[in-house]
């Protein structure tokens, strides 16, 4: 394993690790206005909400790396506390990349990336137009980090309004994952954009204690074929499925015939009880995968 020092690292060397490591990340599009109602819209990738209630978002327009300058961004918000958080999703995304130009100081980006203006309805910067979520937000506080080069400066913003594009929502009214399309930022150029294709769900020990990998039989914890995350969906688990369970599981056409074909030979048994389980796990049916596993 490559472990690395800070102190051996430049502030471009310790950005670029950081910034392929820590992704995806949430991208901020903020708007700001100064004191004289000059518009600015800025990306940050450095950004992600904190608390729900109240509702905090927290983004970081950090000091410029090269020279150590400051972004307009945090110069608006020091000048006027107030800013809209609009959330990028796929149709947007190389306009959002546009608007990261650092264009002089009263430059509107929004003109510049071909975004549209919608009038707030509690603070003074404008609304992105094509963003499916806009959070409107007051500031409650800058904390500065240091005034090197690439220095964050942590802005804590209370959300007041949630504007939401409505073709997001199911028919519950809640946001739905597929229909938002978000897109992400890794290191780099590189992006990631979150489709129905590579959407998953992975089951909240919430409600329940999940008996945890360390209570897996060992001959299942030690298995040549379960991953760590299939161990993981087996730890879930609250209770083990019953014996009356296993036996009436084990009774279908599929594992009668693998117990036949496998009879005297213990090795070649485990490895197919294995692989259905795994196969199983891979469907998120997890008693089923139990049952398989302590039917021999």
């Amino acid at each position: 394993m490559l472990t690395l020092d800070i102190k051996d690292l430049s502030p471009l060397q310790i950005q670029a690790y950081l910034n392929h490591a820590v992704a995806p990340r949430p991208i901020c599009l903020a708007s700001t206005v100064d004191a004289e109602g000059n518009v600015n819209l800025s990306p940050f990738s450095f950004f992600n909400v904190f608390s729900v209630n109240p509702p905090v978002c927290v983004f970081s327009p950090s000091r410029r790396v090269r020279d150590n300058t400051t972004k307009h961004t945090l110069e608006n918000l020091k000048q006027v506390p107030e800013c809209v958080i609009n959330i990028v999703n796929y149709d947007m995304v190389q306009q959002v990349s546009l608007s990261s130009v650092e264009y002089p100081a009263g430059v509107n980006e929004f003109i510049k990336a071909g975004l549209t203006e919608l009038p707030s309805v509690m603070v003074k910067p404008p609304r992105v137009a094509e963003s499916p979520v806009q959070l409107e937000c007051v500031v409650r506080d800058i904390i500065s980090l240091a005034d090197t080069p690439g220095a964050g400066n942590l802005v804590i913003a209370e959300i007041k309004f949630i504007h939401i594009n409505e073709a997001i929502l199911n028919e519950n009214g809640v946001i739905d994952q597929e229909k938002i399309d978000l897109v992400a930022r890794l290191g780099a150029d590189w992006y990631c954009r979150v489709t129905a294709d590579n959407l998953f769900k992975v089951a909240k020990p919430v409600t329940t204690i999940g008996i945890g990998v360390d209570a897996i039989p060992r001959a299942i914890r030690n298995s040549k074929v379960l991953t760590g995350n299939n161990l993981g969906q087996l730890g879930n688990v609250e209770v083990l499925p019953t014996d009356e369970e296993i036996e009436a599981y084990t009774q279908s056409d599929e594992l009668k015939e693998l117990f036949d074909a496998t009879i005297g030979d213990t090795q070649t048994r485990e490895l197919q009880l294995h692989l259905k389980a795994k196969h199983l796990l891979d469907e998120g049916k997890v008693k089923e995968a139990w049952m398989v596993l302590l039917a021999d």
